[in-house]
């Protein structure tokens, strides 16, 4: 493997870049352990949940780790009417992520505990929405069907930008909390970098060699604690002339709320609104959902 760092092996909480040169791929492995487990401690969260939230934020890292620049954000929005779960929302940010699920708590209760993502959803979407650093907003939006969070990601690639892609996602609760990992893995045309990657060929063999290699990935294998993102790339792809691999991003919880924030979007507000939003003490109260903090505002 050629790497353009000499830096120690990536265990956790962090999100790997590599590229495969001569297969004209890229690929990103992230494992979420502490990070996943501050995001889920924000509420209580049960466990078909804490699981459903673990895919989502590691797909938020995969998928978010595309993008180049600190100002750059990606935002995951899970959504239905009707549904036992509400609103998924995920998004990531300079190696930031955050992530919070409404839902119907009594109705879940019966679900058992490994429902699937059809009885999570029922007739719902996912909205995946990329802003890049002095770039163009883009959004594509499609139905969340399948067996999971990640068939659907693979859906938007394939249907919205066209770039072949593989993701797998892997999450489990032990003894010491939730452990998530993933792998997503692309096909690129020659030279080409951005979004302007269309009619790409599903057939390519230079991606079905690829991704037949991805997709032999264990769940095991992604969550091991002993074994780096380093090495599991190498594992992959080991029999390729170059394997490139690029210094680690370091996640984190990131929610970026806080007073000033939340005035800053409230005086957004014309003074009549803003006089209905505030108590009889002539507070106006926030709370946020990622976070689950509250802040008493005087403005």
């Amino acid at each position: 493997m050629n790497a353009t760092s000499a830096s120690a092996e990536t265990f956790a909480d962090a999100l790997l870049g590599f590229t495969i040169p001569a297969r004209h791929a890229r690929g990103r492995l992230v494992r979420l352990d502490k990070v996943l487990e501050e995001v889920l401690a924000a509420h209580a969260y049960p466990a078909p949940i804490t699981h459903l939230l673990g895919e989502a934020l590691v797909l938020a890292a995969l998928m978010g780790g595309l993008l180049k620049g600190e100002r750059a954000q990606m935002t995951m929005q899970a959504q239905t009417e009707g549904g036992i779960v509400r609103l998924l929302v995920c998004d990531y940010r300079a190696g930031a992520v955050r992530g919070y699920c409404d839902f119907d708590a009594e109705r879940l209760a019966g679900l058992g505990a490994n429902p699937t993502l059809a009885a999570l959803f029922g007739e719902g979407y996912l909205a995946i929405t990329f802003e890049p650093e002095g770039g163009r907003r883009y959004q594509g939006i499609v139905p969340l069907e399948g067996d999971s969070l990640a068939a659907a990601c693979e859906t938007y690639f394939s249907q919205s930008e066209q770039v072949p892609t593989l993701i797998r996602v892997a999450s489990r609760a032990g003894a010491e909390g939730r452990l998530a990992a993933g792998l997503l893995i692309q096909h690129l045309p020659d030279g080409e970098e951005g979004r302007e990657r269309l009619h790409v060929r599903m057939d390519h063999p230079d991606w079905e060699h690829v991704a037949l290699l991805a997709g032999t990935i264990s769940h095991e294998e992604l969550l091991d604690p002993a074994l780096s993102l380093e090495a599991i790339a190498w594992r992959l792809f080991h029999e390729e002339a170059e394997v490139r691999t690029y210094p680690a991003v370091p996640l984190s919880r990131g929610c970026r709320c806080s007073s000033a924030h939340y005035a800053a979007i409230i005086a957004r507000f014309p003074p009549e609104q803003q006089a209905a939003m505030r108590n009889d003490e002539g507070i106006i109260a926030v709370d946020c959902a990622f976070c689950s903090r509250s802040f008493a505002l005087a403005i």
